[in-house]
């Protein structure tokens, strides 16, 4: 199997492990906004940015401590910033699909709400996938991951070479 391959393999690792930290996401933003519908009086599309912005705190810690645990950790300022900033976009895609529905054409059953809910999650997903791979959780350059491994290569070797060797013994 060539290089091509084993990237695809990569991608499709990523792909499962970002989605299953959004598969939390969405069950927690579909309880939540779901919970505040039914049970408060607050605006449909108000209560579900409540829910988006609960989910996306739930999402950025899988993403860090699970699917992209082996990426750059060195600017965890910046990397919050553009996470919340891409958040964001997804959380206005979602939001507005939501509105549109719900003030744009009257569909606000609670079935029409989960149903746009899901267009604009998946919508949403789409685009944070993208962004978040492309500028958030960014790979470390090639020349640092190998850099990495060579390291834990050495330390392993080292640790191999201190460890006591079993006598050999005499009968």
């Amino acid at each position: 199997m060539g290089h091509g391959s084993a990237g695809l393999r990569r991608l499709a690792h990523e792909v499962a492990k970002f989605g299953a930290v959004g598969a939390l996401g969405t069950v927690v933003n579909f309880g939540v906004s779901n919970l505040l519908w039914h049970l408060t009086s607050l605006q449909a599309v108000r209560a579900n940015v409540i829910a988006t912005v609960v989910a996306i705190g739930v999402n950025y810690l899988g993403f860090r401590y699970f699917t992209y645990r082996d990426r750059d950790k060195s600017a965890r300022t910046k990397e919050l910033s553009l996470f919340l900033a891409f958040s964001a976009v997804g959380l206005v895609i979602e939001n507005g699909i939501l509105y549109a529905a719900i003030y744009g054409f009257g569909w606000d059953s609670s079935l029409q709400r989960n149903i746009f809910k899901v267009v604009g999650i998946g919508l949403g997903t789409l685009f944070r996938f993208w962004s978040y791979r492309s500028w958030v959780f960014k790979a470390l350059p090639a020349h640092e991951a190998v850099a990495d491994a060579e390291s834990i290569l050495e330390e392993a070797e080292i640790a191999e070479a201190r460890r006591p060797k079993p006598k050999a013994r005499v009968s």
